[in-house]
Order: structure tokens, then sequence, then C-alpha cells
């Protein structure tokens, strides 16, 4: 640095004492006053209004509202969560020590913080609280009534009742002194206000409490029929009142209005049900549906009126249940309660995971004022506006008379503390200002007449016939796509290769990029013709077929015709199944087992009966026919048991709504391999040799070998070697639809040296996430016992080399990870992922899955600070090892 800059340098600073104690300046607390009105405006017709409104009156300005902090746990010093019992332990509290608390009366949030006029006797204070409970459920199944008399209702009635003890500690928190009150009436703010209003707030709360309202933050709901809006779902749209103390130029005020919440349609359970899914028969019900939504609801059990919280519904049928004896019988036979269809439906389960208690379904009514927290739909959200308008005098009669029913002057606390609320709207002045008049088409001007704008005759929207009207082109359709749309698109997006090159030559024609100045000028120009390089072509692999022999490929296909297979299966124990598709399943059947006899599979013939849907169902839910079809099949082979393999006749070639529950109820629920076919008018042996490759693959036979399969000379990494050939695919969902996850499918070769056999793994994972973020994740499985589902079950160190094929889109990223793999792109291992994936999300969407119920289902994989996905359901054990995605 030279001394001509060091001289346009600023000095140093200077040198601070190693003793030196900074002093802090005091921060300035400001006060924030509301802006100052310029004065009252005076235009306008004068007019009396009233307000809702309701005067507040004081009289002890000079006491104090004491604050104490609440503290609830159990006799043994743990916490009490449960915040629902938190009030009936206060109460008992002031009942059982009404002497030690200086007779004073108190108001209590919920929670934990609890108020009082003038101190308690001492600034802590602990309490033990005894609250007796109705018989525990080991004691007493829910139903017992006093007209009741055999002997297992005398033994119970002699049953001691189980008590439950609180420990309650009060402890001094806060003073706010009541002259807040007073200066807020005389039109006055000062800085105790807000916490002396809250309290009155925390009294018209607890009062609206103890009449048995729903509370809803400062809003409180009645249990009155005649507040109840329906509109549609089991969802009821409940009317209240939402209460708050005010501060105005008039002084202090109660403001009091209507509101709104949402809550379960109250009364039988099975009512709620057929309401909330929209059928009218309970056969149509969908209980797994049905168990989602009811879960946590509460019930009340008849005839004894005991409350309890739904924690499931039971496995089987009522008729079915066994504890004991069938549920049914229990309360049939022993109990002697009549049932008139609960026979035919599962109980609500009452009980704890461990030890269930379950009830028929008839039997339990919900109870009133449940909070219904899930999204309305569009046509709930119109029905709830439509119905919850009133005219203002309707407004003032329900405001009126609810703060009759309310009575607030009678409570205690308020008395105590000298307030008191006005019983009548109070009434202000208003000023009805003139209509502006409005300027419209040629200089016009016009006046509103009764608060509206009439403009016929008058210049404004200018209309057009829709047959002269035509949408400009090129306006992107951003809504999600039907199956069919779908479908269409795909079908009519292909292009042979030579329609492709031209329709890419007429694009670079029409974009005449070296005509583009900005490019000119950049000195880039683009060739006019396609890049040729050099490739290869390989020769086709000869396959290896029944009897030893080999054939070649011609045209890129390969011919089964008159062919026999490596290792056929012996098709056993199967029964066909016709989803109304118009077809000689007779005819099918026998060419069947023709052509398999020529393929060299047994294929035994079916069960005798061709099980028909029943066309009384054929309109109904896709489920709903599903699970009336397979009650059939149980039905019919309830001594046989379940067939090994379904054939399933579906009337839709594409986009059946029966596929994907289909698939559901014999992947997942019965281990059941099937083959869904929509056979064409004229069935042809190609046809059925190709149903029949799927079904020898599915059912664990090998339709045929590469010829070079088992040769060491021609294959010698793979075949001397032990080699693992993994195949990964990764599907997404739409781009509009943002609650779909990405389903993540690997496949695994099988029975090394052979590379011709899979086993598939499928996963749900994070929306959009394109790579797998975790092929070894431990699941539970129906013992709780952490089990690796997936592929990589065995001995990882046996294996010294990985050939992973993976699609084009995730080659990129495992280039970037590093990982020693050799690529190859779209061969045998990605279409067995491609479909395993595609299979699995047909289930997916075939349930509206709930995050919380994970009771027979492993998770989803989710990346971190993400919200959490719907998981996949896990494979029945009789076919997650099968190519059931063939």
């Amino acid at each position: 640095m030279d001394s001509h800059e060091a001289k346009r340098l600023p000095p140093p600073p200077p040198v601070v004492p190693p003793n030196l104690v900074p002093e802090r300046e005091p921060i300035k607390k400001t006060t924030l006053l509301p802006m100052a009105r310029r004065g009252i405006g005076s235009e306008g017709v004068r007019t009396p209004l009233l307000t809702n409104h309701f005067r507040v009156n004081f009289n002890n300005a000079n006491g104090h509202f004491y604050r104490y902090s609440v503290t609830i746990t159990y006799e043994d010093g743990s916490p009490m969560e449960a915040k629902g019992g938190f009030r009936k332990i206060l109460e008992k509290v002031q009942e059982t020590y009404r002497t030690d608390l200086g007779s004073k009366y108190f108001a209590y949030d919920g929670q934990k913080n609890l108020f009082t006029i003038g101190a308690l006797p001492s600034n802590k204070m602990d309490f033990l609280v005894v609250l007796e409970n109705t018989p525990s459920s080991r004691n007493n199944t829910g139903n017992a009534s006093s007209n009741e008399t055999n002997d297992a209702d005398r033994k119970r009635s002699r049953l001691p009742h189980r008590s439950k003890k609180f420990m309650v500690e009060i402890s001094y928190a806060a003073r706010i002194p009541m002259q807040a009150i007073a200066s807020a009436i005389r039109g006055k703010e000062t800085d105790n206000l807000q916490d002396a209003t809250r309290v009155l707030d925390v009294i018209l709360r607890q009062n609206a409490a103890r009449q048995g309202c729903l509370l809803v933050r400062q809003s409180f709901f009645h249990s009155d029929a005649r507040n109840y809006i329906n509109i549609g779902g089991g969802v009821f749209g409940a009317r209240g009142f939402h209460t708050s103390f005010k501060t105005t130029q008039r002084g202090l005020s109660l403001n009091i209005d209507t509101s709104t919440t949402m809550v379960v349609q109250p009364g039988p359970v099975i009512d709620f049900l057929l309401a909330n899914q929209n059928v009218n028969d309970p056969k149509y019900l969908d209980w797994n549906k049905a168990r989602r939504a009811l879960k946590n609801l509460r019930v009340k059990v008849v005839p004894s009126n005991r409350e309890c919280k739904i924690t499931g519904l039971s496995e089987e049928r009522c008729k079915d249940q066994m504890c004991v004896i069938t549920v049914y019988k229990y309360f049939t036979e022993i109990r002697g309660l009549k049932l008139r269809y609960s026979g035919d439906f599962p109980c609500i389960n009452v009980g704890k995971p461990n030890r269930p208690n379950y009830i028929p379904i008839e039997h339990c009514e919900l109870v009133s004022l449940q909070r219904y927290t899930k999204s309305l739909s569009s046509f709930q959200k119109a029905s709830l506006v439509e119905n919850s308008r009133q005219s203002p005098p309707e407004r003032m009669a329900s405001l009126t008379n609810s703060m009759k029913k309310s009575n607030y002057n009678a409570d205690l606390v308020l008395q105590e503390s000298g307030v008191s609320i006005g019983s009548s709207f109070i009434q202000v002045e208003g000023r009805v200002l003139p209509a502006p008049r409005l300027r419209i088409g040629n200089g016009e001007e016009f006046q509103p007449r009764n608060g509206r704008w009439n403009f016929n005759k008058k210049i404004g929207p200018n209309y057009i016939p829709i047959e002269h009207c035509e949408l400009v082109s090129l306006q992107r359709y951003t809504k999600s796509l039907s199956s069919f749309q779908k479908a269409s698109l795909v079908e009519n997006s292909r292009q042979s290769p030579p329609e492709r090159m031209a329709s890419l030559t007429n694009s670079m024609k029409k974009s005449n990029y070296n005509a583009d100045l900005v490019l000119q000028e950049s000195g880039v120009s683009i060739g006019s013709s396609f890049i040729q390089v050099e490739g290869r072509v390989l020769p086709a692999p000869r396959l290896r077929i029944g009897n030893g022999e080999e054939f070649q490929p011609r045209n890129g296909r390969w011919n089964f015709n008159k062919k026999k297979l490596v290792e056929p299966v012996t098709v056993t124990r199967w029964v066909v199944v016709n989803f109304s598709a118009g077809c000689d399943t007779d005819r099918l059947i026998s060419d069947l087992i023709r052509c398999g006899k020529m393929k060299g599979m047994n294929v035994e013939p079916p069960y005798k009966v061709v099980f028909q849907e029943d066309p009384n169902y054929r309109g109904a839910p896709a489920h709903i026919r599903v699970e009336k079809m397979f009650e059939q099949i149980q039905s019919e082979l309830r001594k046989e048991g379940k067939p090994k393999f379904i054939l399933c006749v579906l009337a839709e070639k594409k986009n059946s709504l029966v596929y994907g529950p289909w698939k559901k109820k014999n992947l997942i629920e019965h281990g059941i391999v099937s083959q869904c076919i929509a056979p064409p008018k004229n069935v042809r042996d190609q046809y059925i040799t190709n149903v029949l490759l799927k079904i020898n693959a599915k059912l664990g036979g090998l339709n045929s070998l590469l010829a070079m399969e088992r040769s060491r000379a021609m294959m010698p990494l793979v075949t001397q070697v032990p080699t693992f050939i993994v195949g990964i695919d990764v599907s997404r969902g739409s781009p509009n639809q943002s609650d779909i996850p990405s389903i993540a499918a690997v496949v695994g070769s099988r029975e090394w040296p052979l590379i011709s056999k899979y086993r598939a793994c499928v996963r749900t994972q994070s929306r959009k996430t394109e790579m797998i973020d975790n092929l070894f994740k431990l699941v539970p499985n129906e013992k709780g016992k952490l089990v690796d589902e997936g592929i990589f079950w065995f001995d990882y160190s046996f294996y010294q080399r990985s050939t992973t094929a993976i699609s084009v889109g995730k080659f990129s990223h495992l280039f970037n990870f590093r990982y020693c793999f050799f690529v190859v792109v779209a061969v045998a291992p990605i279409c067995y992922a491609h479909l395993a994936a595609a299979q699995m999300g047909t289930v997916m969407k075939s349930e509206d899955m709930s995050l919380s119920e994970r009771s027979s289902i492993h998770d989803g994989i989710t990346r971190s600070g993400e919200a959490p996905v719907p998981p996949m359901p896990m494979l029945n054990s009789y076919v997650a090892s099968s190519m059931f995605f063939c």
C-alpha cells in the first residue's frame, strides 16, 4: 500500500481498556394507541339501529381477579393427558373442598388456568379427588338394563364400581385489577383490560360447559335437533353462538352472534354410515371406509345408555364373531335382546386392542355434538351456505333465545365479580346514506331503487349466441385426465419410426432456426439433417423351449403356437368368474384345456359352476361387486376350501372399474393367483396361448429359457459367479394429482443361475421421488416382528457382482451415485418392474387409504420433512413370491 492510499483510509478505532464494562441503553416501551376518529359524520338520514351487543354493568371496581395455575396428575404422579375430564375433576374439587377454598367460586378454562374473585386462603393448595366410574368393561358388556334379571346381570350388579384418584395442585400465578373493567365501561382502555375481559370470557365458557354445550373456542353449541342443518354425507351443520366482551365508544358490552360448526350425524350408527357413503341399503356399505369413518367416535350403547369410544370393527360378521360363543348368540340367547339386522354386519368394538368388547351395531347410537373435522365437499359447502341464512327477525329471535337460555346473571361467579349483563339489544343511531348515481353508456346516469340497480335496457354485458363462438386453439387443459382419456392419448400418440422422422424434419423446417437474427448474431447455426452414428444390430437370442427344442424369433416376435413349455404346471382347483361379460365361458374353458395340452400344461377341468355376477349388483360400486362375487365363491366352495387359481372374465377390455378391487381382494386379502381377461368376440388359439403363458408364469412354471442361459461358455459372468439381476421402475402420479404417491417397484431374479424367474417388491414413497429411498427397509409382519419383506433377504456377501436394469430416467441418477452397475435399458426386468408398479397402483386406487390406519400394512417410504404418504398394502404370503405381475 503506498502513502497516497494510506491517507484516504479512516483513522483506526480507539483502544478499548480491558476492564471496561459496556453500558446497556434501556429499551423504551411504546404503547400503540388506536387512531383517533376525526369526528362524527352528519350526512344522511338518521335512523335508530339495534345491534347484537348487550350492555355490561359492573359494581366491583376495587376488586381483583386472581389467576392460579392448575396441575392434574394421577395418584402415582404421572400426568393426566386426556383433557376431556379436567372440568369434572375441578367441579369435584369445588364440591368436596369448598370450605378449604374459602367458600369461593371459580372459573376454570378447562386446561391450566383457574380464576377467582379475591385470593384463595393459600398460594399453593393440594387436593386428592376420587371420581367414581361406571363399571369397567371387564365387568360389564355395556347392555345391562334395569329390567333384565338373568343370573349374569345379577352377578355383575354386585361387582364394585371402579374409582380413580387424582392429585390436583392449585398455585398462585398473577393478580388482575378489576378496575380495568370499570374503566372500559366509562370508555377508557387500560393495560389490564385484555386480561380482565379474558376472565369474563372464561366465565361464559364455563357457563356453557355446565349446560352440556360443545365448546369451540368462544363459540358454544347446544344439543338441540332444531339447530341442526343436514348438509349430506352424514354431516350436520350445528347452529350455535359466539360470545365475546368488546370495548366500544359507549363502554363495555357483550357481543353475541350466530356461529356454525360441523358435527357428525347423531343417532343410529347404521343411519350415519348410509348417509356417509350415500347408499340406500346396508348391503352396499364399504366396511373398510366405515371403519375409518367411525374410529374414535363416541356411541351410546342402548339400553344401558353407557357412553363408549369406538376403537374399530370386528373382523367377522356378528353371527360369526367368536368370543366364547358368537356375539350374536350371546345377545339373543343369553341376554335375550332382539337383533333385527346386526347378524350380517360387523360388530362395533368399544374395547382395547388386546381386549376387544363387541356390541351389535343396532345397539349403538352416535352421541350428539361430535365435531366433524374433515374437509367438506363442494356440495356440502353449498348446502351449508344455503341453509345457514337467516333473516334479521330470525336472527334477532335466535340471539334473544340464546341469552334467555344462557341466563348469565344467575351465574354465581359473575355475581361474585359484580358483573351483570343487560337483556336487550343496545340501540344506536345510524345514518342512511344516499345511494350513489351510476354513469353508464352514452353518458346516461341512473339511480338505484330499493337498494338495486336495474340494467334492463341499459348498455351493459355483451351477449353472443353460442353458435357464433369458437374456442381459440392451443389453450392448455390442466385438469387431470380420466382413465379413458389417458388410454386414448397413449393409443393415438404412437408413431412409426418413418412417421416420427418426417414429423421432426417438418418441425425443423417450420421453425427455421437459422433465420433467427439473434442466433445469427451469436454465430450459432443448426444443421438440417439427422446426425448419423454407427450402431450394432445384435443377433436375436434363441429360445429353448420344451423337449430341448430351440427356435428363432421372426420379425422381433416369438410364436409359441405348437410349441411346448420348458416347465409347464398343472392347473388344478381353479374356478371361472364372469363379471357380466357376453362370453361363451364353456368354449373358453374347452379352448384352455385343449391349448394347454398342446403346450404340455395339464389344465384340469375347473369347478363345475361358472360364477356369474348377480344382475342386481351390476350397477353397484366396484368393491361391492367384487365382495358379492367372493361371497358366492366362499359359499359354494365351503367344503373344498379356497381355489388355487381364478380366471376372471371382465366385460371391459380397458379401464375396468372392477380390476383394481379384484386384484386387491386376491393379492392382499386371500392370496389367490388370478388372471383377468376380456376376450374378443372371435377367440383364436394365439389369444389362448398368450393367456396360458401368463398363467404358467404366475403359478411358478417356466415358459422358456435363453438358449445360452445354462451355457457357462456363452454367459461366464452370470453362470460362473453367483449373480443377481435387478430391474427397477418408479411410477409417478399425474402432475395435477398432488395426493398420488410415487410407486417404486424392484424385481429380482431367482433360482440362480437362471435369469428368467423374478420376484417383485413394491412400495410407495414421496411424490415425484425418482430414486428408491431404501431397498432394505425393515417392516413389521402380522406378529409385529421386524422382517425384510423385500428382495434382498439373503446373505449379501454371497453375491460378488450385481447386474441391474434400470429405465432411462434413472440412469443419470445412478451414474452420479457411482453405483457399480452394468446398465441395460428396456429389457425384461424393466418390463416386469413396470408391470408390478402398475398393478399395485390399481390396488392403491381401489381403496381410499388412511394414513392413520396401519394395522395390516407397512409404512410407505417418506423423505425427511415431507408429509407421510399412503402406505402400500402388504402382499399375501401365498402370492408374494409369485410372478403375479405377468
